[in-house]
């Protein structure tokens, strides 16, 4: 049975991307460990993707929403680890779920994240990235000055699907779509080594991967390091996962 690590912020992680992951791999028989800043409030996720962005629409699918609502009775999301404690050795695999919404950026921006993220790389085990969980990893250095994605091939939230969906919304909610001024992908390909080493996957508006059907999905393995671009993907992304883990 694997231990597999996921930070995320006290608030406005993505429904999706987390709940998606963790019964998967609860599933196969491997455990989800969970982390936040402090450790010292039950995390929750974006409200608007459980109500529904806009007008009821744009929210998470059932599936998920009924998995994240099993998530949140469990004593491993109700007891998170603060990062500043953790021992990155104990784990053999990483997940960095994305989101988009303001309390995001707590998680995305955390220097002390990082650092056990750069601790984590170097162990040379799985880890997995979504959405603007790429970021993270973006923004991480190693010992050689450069991003953990510099000399790796990678995707993330790709920009055309970051501007489509602010442009449908921010009439009504403003910058909730635009987590940063630079968008994902931007940031993304700017840690880069390589042009070529961004793989932007087939265009996508609204299909979405499912447990059973993986058409619409789109993920990017390099390694031990896998990537996707966002909700849509989130299962084929964890059961690509499963693969770089030891056996349950």
């Amino acid at each position: 049975m694997a231990r597999v690590l996921m930070p995320v912020p006290d608030r406005d992680c993505d429904v999706t991307e987390v709940a998606v992951p963790w019964r998967v791999l609860t599933r196969a028989g491997h455990t989800v460990t969970f982390t936040t800043e402090h450790g010292d409030v039950v995390p929750t996720a974006d409200p608007r993707l459980v109500d529904g962005v806009i007008f009821g629409q744009l929210g998470a699918a059932p599936e998920p929403l009924a998995f994240y609502a099993d998530l949140v009775k469990s004593p491993q999301w109700c007891t998170p680890v603060p990062w500043g404690t953790l021992d990155v050795t104990a784990y053999d695999g990483l997940i960095l779920p994305g989101g988009h919404a303001p309390g995001m950026r707590q998680y995305l921006g955390s220097a002390a994240l990082r650092e056990q993220v750069a601790a984590f790389w170097a162990l040379g085990r799985p880890v997995g990235a979504i959405c603007h969980g790429v970021l993270v990893l973006a923004r991480t250095h190693g010992e050689d000055g450069h991003s953990l994605l510099h000399g790796r091939r990678t995707t993330c939230l790709p920009a055309y699907l970051e501007r489509s969906a602010y442009f449908a919304t921010a009439w009504k909610l403003g910058r909730y779509y635009r987590t940063y001024p630079a968008y994902v992908e931007t940031e993304v390909r700017g840690a880069l080594a390589r042009r070529d080493d961004f793989e932007r996957g087939p265009f996508v508006v609204s299909a979405r991967g499912t447990d059973t059907d993986d058409s619409a999905a789109f993920v990017v393995r390099d390694g031990r390091y896998l990537s996707a671009r966002w909700p849509g993907d989130a299962y084929a992304f964890a059961k690509a996962f499963l693969t770089l883990l030891p056996p349950g």
